[in-house]
């Protein structure tokens, strides 16, 4: 394109050229001008350079076979076309002379290229055009931007901070991911930017051993695999998981660490959760018996170094299963959540409160001073545990409140020192289970201390394991006790007694059994075979020609047994037996420990036709509105009234007061434990109707009542 009047390049070209060119092109084209370039095209073919020229207008005017080997055009396919024909784009307002490009092959293909662009006046305004063909280098640029694109991708989505330390001497981070705010609550450039970032989000408990770990693996070049904690800027406290590992560079030599922080808080969670219910009641949250017993050990390793005492309360509620089973066990968990609480209030500081399990809790008394207390005779320590105990009783005067009824429970507790009563943790819960079983058994709702002259726990042990095996192989046998008409010394039943017969043949009688039985659970089997047993004898009886009525007991355990008169109804028809030849007995504690329960059950019975007695009648707390609206044919009378009621004239009183009461209740008075003429003559002479005793017989095999039915069993 000519110059205009100014002499100045009119520079109208479309793509703006550069004024200088570099090289050996800008060399050769300022030696020639428009008219002499096909001269200079043999030093214009021999540059390595793909090398185009375009006139003002735009028009190809030069280009050398470089240019037909990269883009498949003929020459006198270009020269002539404008230069668009080859460059497709980067052809706008360019300002600077080195840009990128695409060119167009003559397949139609575009490829990337790199553009330098310059411009000469000689004479006429010439663009001189070199492209380098960028397509590797292309190629190389998007595997790296897809690379890195999914390393970000894979990087954001991690449920973990990421970071890259170089390994230099300021152990500054170059990245980290953006879970680092989540994590702590920091932005990835204020991590960059203050060097002290992570360290000052470090727990401080925590910093010093971390510090010294990272510094380490960092010398090393070791893989680092650590845990620890992280404060969020709001103040929680995290749990992290650290790991990274060192990258080398293309020599081998140390260049980046790369590192992960997981957030393991939950796991951490978790895993205390774990640990705490390894060691803990889930119910309750108290101690349970694994942990009880290693506080146990230490506190008796502690008492042996320094002549303290250790005491262990082993603690048993009072017919627990009566909560269950009347109120629902969301009751009963409720009524050992609130006992927990109240134990804790209890015992002092440096003591320890634990759940055996069920019903049973533990108390651990620590560092109790040994030696003499203000009261000659009496252990310090021993005062200790007394007062614990006498505190325990007390708390439970108050009612519990369960799902909107009032409760009131008692506990029977036992006590265990050391070092008087044992030398080790395990000897010392034995004998305060011991203990409190003794008090169950005397008192309800009490305590004993234990005392080496009381009951072997490995005694206790051996007839537990007895007596498991005799329910399994029925080691029973049934003995029968008459039972008298005073009025004419006949033999009007037979109260069927269980023995336990061991394998050296000899006999157990039942009070050394049967509240074992209860305790373990064993109780409803024995009595399911006692039914079996006497339900078989009845019929051989009958076959002889002898019509007696059958007593047997129901204990406290099977009077809350689901289903108790049909199971019992059902057992009697299997057998044959008629109900009206059956009388059920149960004692007057057991009848009024809940009175509403026994009088459902004992009016179930009465319906199918059995007869009911109240057995020890005078032992219990019987209410007399209760007794009078119980469906009770006979009264009988314990034997502590009985003996020596002819000489005791308190006994007497109590005595005639007792067959009045069964008289206006509309009840059969019997007397128990007749053993001498005189007591005799008292019950019949003030109108007792029935008796049992020595006097008459003693319990003797089922083959023996036949003949003692024969006669009268006393002159009348």
């Amino acid at each position: 394109m000519p110059d205009d009047d100014s002499g100045e390049p009119s520079g109208g070209s479309d793509y703006g050229m550069a004024t200088n060119l570099s090289g050996e092109t800008a060399r050769v084209s300022a030696l020639v001008g428009l008219s002499g370039l096909v001269e200079a095209g043999t030093l214009l073919e021999a540059t390595p350079e793909c090398l185009v020229i375009a006139g003002a207008d735009g028009q190809i005017v030069f280009a050398n076979h470089r240019v037909e080997e990269l883009t498949g055009f003929r020459r006198d396919e270009l020269i002539g076309h404008p230069l668009s024909v080859l460059l497709t784009s980067g052809l706008g307002a360019v300002e600077d002379s080195r840009f990128e490009g695409t060119c167009r092959r003559s397949s139609g293909e575009t490829f990337p290229v790199e553009v330098h662009l310059g411009s000469i006046d000689a004479p006429e305004h010439l663009a001189v055009v070199t492209l380098r063909d960028m397509t590797e280098l292309q190629a190389g640029r998007d595997a790296k931007f897809e690379a890195e694109a999914k390393y970000r991708a894979l990087v954001d989505e991690l449920p973990a901070v990421v970071y890259l330390d170089p390994v230099d001497e300021n152990l500054d981070s170059i990245y980290v991911s953006p879970q680092v705010t989540t994590l702590i609550g920091i932005t990835p450039d204020e991590w960059l930017t203050d060097p002290y970032a992570w360290r000052h989000h470090v727990h401080p408990e925590d910093i010093d051993r971390v510090w010294d770990e990272y510094v380490l693996a960092y010398n090393e070049h070791s893989t680092l695999n650590h845990e620890y904690r992280m404060v969020h800027e709001d103040g929680s406290v995290k749990w992290v998981l650290e790991q990274a590992s060192t990258i080398t560079d293309e020599h081998g030599e140390p260049w980046l660490i790369q590192g992960v922080i997981f957030d393991i808080s939950e796991r951490k969670k978790a895993e205390e959760q774990i640990a705490f219910l390894a060691y803990h009641d889930k119910l309750t949250g108290l101690p349970n018996r694994a942990l009880f017993e290693e506080m146990l050990e230490l506190a008796i390793a502690r008492g042996r170094r320094h002549e303290l005492g250790v005491g262990v309360v082993f603690l048993d509620l009072d017919n627990f299963k009566l909560v269950n089973d009347s109120l629902g066990h969301a009751a009963g968990d409720e009524l050992l959540i609130q006992l927990a609480d109240r134990l804790r209030g209890c015992t002092r500081e440096t003591d320890l409160v634990a759940r055996q399990g069920g019903d049973e809790f533990l108390l651990l008394l620590s560092d109790m001073e040994r030696g003499s207390s203000a009261l000659p005779g009496v252990d310090s320590a021993l005062m200790v545990a007394e007062s614990v105990v006498i505190r325990v009783h007390e708390a439970l005067q108050e009612p519990f409140h369960l799902n909107g009824t009032e409760f009131f429970a008692t506990a029977s507790l036992g006590v265990s020192l050391f070092p008087q009563d044992a030398s080790d943790g395990g000897t010392l819960l034995k004998n305060a289970d011991a203990a409190m079983y003794q008090s169950k058994k005397r008192r309800p709702g009490g305590h004993v201390v234990f005392s080496g002259a009381g009951e072997d726990p490995l005694q206790k042990l051996s007839l537990t394991t007895r007596l498991r095996r005799a329910v399994e192989l029925q080691h029973w046998v049934l003995h029968y006790q008459p039972i008298v008409n005073l009025s004419d010394g006949s033999m009007k039943g037979v109260e069927a007694l269980v023995r336990w017969r061991e394998p050296n043949g000899g006999l157990v009688p039942p009070g050394e059994f049967i509240p074992l039985a209860e305790e373990l659970g064993l109780i409803d089997a024995i009595g399911e075979w006692v039914i079996e047993e006497f339900s078989m004898q009845d019929r051989l009886w009958r076959q002889q020609g002898l019509d007696l009525q059958i007593s047997f007991n129901l204990s406290p355990r099977q009077l809350r047994s689901a289903q108790l008169s049909e199971k019992i109804i059902s057992k009697l028809r299997d057998a044959g037996v008629e109900s009206r030849n059956v009388v059920v007995e149960l004692t007057e504690s057991a009848a009024m420990a809940d009175p509403d329960h026994t009088q459902q059950i004992l009016a179930e019975l009465h319906a199918w036709g059995l007869t009911l007695a109240i057995d020890d009648f005078g032992t219990g707390y019987s209410s007399l509105a209760r007794l009078k609206h119980m469906p009770v044919d006979i009264l009988k009378i314990d034997r502590v009234f009985i003996r020596d009621v002819d000489t005791d004239s308190d006994l007497s009183g109590m005595v005639r007061a007792m067959i009045q009461l069964a008289d206006s209740l509309g009840m059969t008075p019997l007397a128990e434990g007749i053993e001498t003429q005189g007591e005799y003559e008292f019950v019949k002479a003030n109108g007792c109707k029935l008796a049992q005793g020595f006097l008459f017989s003693r319990p003797v095999p089922a083959a023996e009542i036949p003949a003692l039915a024969a006669r009268p069993l006393i002159a009348g």
